[in-house]
């Protein structure tokens, strides 16, 4: 009974039916705020993802703690994956309830864009927002 309750939570990295990717055709465009304060932006585009930290964030650097994994405030890094703080914000996709949303607003369940726009705005693990752009 764990395992189950264990897998419905699971993101499932290791389970090819529910594999999560960013499709190589897809664009999209996220801002990250936090106390109403732009942070950056997340975007994708040709198969890749991108972040930079806004101006805003940099005049504001002295009261807010840089992201982890993301120490240079004046870089635009660059994954073919989405990096963990993102990540984390799409839930387990075995989870019932999730599921049901998936089903009803027809959410292609592999695909990391829609996934982040439906599920990805806040978390529980940070006080950071994500709207899509």
């Amino acid at each position: 009974m764990i395992r189950k309750i264990m897998n419905w939570f699971s993101k499932g990295d290791n389970d090819p039916e529910w594999s999560v990717e960013l499709p190589k055709g897809e664009t999209a465009k996220f801002i990250l705020k936090v106390d109403n304060i732009r942070v950056g932006t997340l975007h994708c585009e040709k198969g890749a993802w991108f972040f930079k930290y806004s101006e805003e964030f940099k005049n504001h650097s002295h009261i807010y703690n840089r992201i982890v994994g993301f120490p240079d405030l004046n870089k635009t890094y660059t994954s073919d994956t989405l990096w963990p703080f993102f990540r984390i914000r799409i839930p387990g996709l075995k989870q019932p309830a999730i599921q049901e949303i998936m089903s009803k607003e027809k959410i292609d369940k592999s695909n990391e864009v829609e996934l982040l726009k439906r599920f990805g705005h806040k978390s529980i693990s940070n006080s950071y927002e994500l709207e899509s752009a």
